[in-house]
């Protein structure tokens, strides 16, 4: 059997972070995708001193050019190419009355252009390997039920979930899967922010707003980034090989269907 190789965007930090060191840990050799070398050279640093192989590659997932050519250093490092996790994204908080173009512009370029170009590199790379692959999106919570205050954000991860379901069609003849997975409240630097903001907006604490999306919890605790990844290396090994068009909601029970 060959080298497993994913690439994971939005690795420098977060859910993205924990991803690359949890399919690192299962043997993936990992290619590490964000805007900024220093993140992602820390994160490399750690997967190597506990055994594993990463990649730090620079790019902005806005710019196609930039996500193929990530996946083509990927391949050019390490020979192969299996799992992509589009990950990467951005989640401003914006109350209807308050979007602009600007916010339109920025989220989607990121959260669903990003998405796009990823698939269709990753797509290309199957291709021309030969071999069919796993293709592994960002959704969220907000992607499955609106939530407040976040109409540019939730509506994007509305538009990665149908994405999802499009391409698994699309490609399901070649044995190419592609699912998604729709974190709920992460303790992250990005849910953080959004908390604060949210309560900023409404006169409270950064408390207050992190329960507004946090008291419906069933299991009654905030997930850990690992939670994540833990859904993720089921996503991305071969016990979801009859999976695809789905979307894997690992929220603690915030949402049922």
């Amino acid at each position: 059997m060959t080298k497993k190789v994913a690439l994971v965007t939005g690795a420098g930090q977060g859910i993205g972070e924990a991803i690359a060191k949890r399919l690192a840990k299962d043997g993936f050799a990992v290619a590490l995708v964000a805007r900024h070398m220093e993140n992602l050279q820390r994160v490399a640093d750690e997967i190597a001193k506990d055994g594993g192989e990463a990649l730090p590659v620079t790019a902005d997932v806005s710019k196609r050019d930039e996500v193929f050519a990530a996946v083509e250093k990927t391949i050019d490092k390490f020979g192969d190419f299996h799992v992509i996790v589009n990950n990467a994204g951005v989640a401003p908080t914006t109350p209807i009355d308050t979007v602009t173009e600007d916010d339109l512009d920025f989220v989607y370029k990121i959260n669903v252009n990003g998405t796009i170009w990823g698939i269709q590199a990753a797509h290309e790379a199957f291709k021309k390997l030969g071999h069919p692959g796993k293709i592994i999106n960002a959704t969220s919570q907000a992607g499955v039920v609106g939530n407040p205050n976040l109409t540019v954000y939730s509506s994007s991860k509305f538009a990665i979930r149908g994405i999802t379901q499009v391409v698994a069609r699309e490609l399901a003849e070649e044995g190419i899967t592609v699912n998604a997975f729709a974190p709920g409240i992460v303790k992250t630097p990005m849910m953080y922010d959004i908390a604060h903001k949210v309560g900023q907006n409404a006169g409270k604490d950064d408390e207050w707003g992190m329960q507004t999306f946090a008291k419906d919890i069933a299991l009654k605790r905030l997930s850990e980034p690992e939670d994540v990844a833990n859904a993720v290396a089921f996503l991305a090994g071969p016990d979801s090989d009859y999976i695809t068009g789905q979307t894997l909601e690992v929220d603690g029970g915030m949402q049922f269907h």
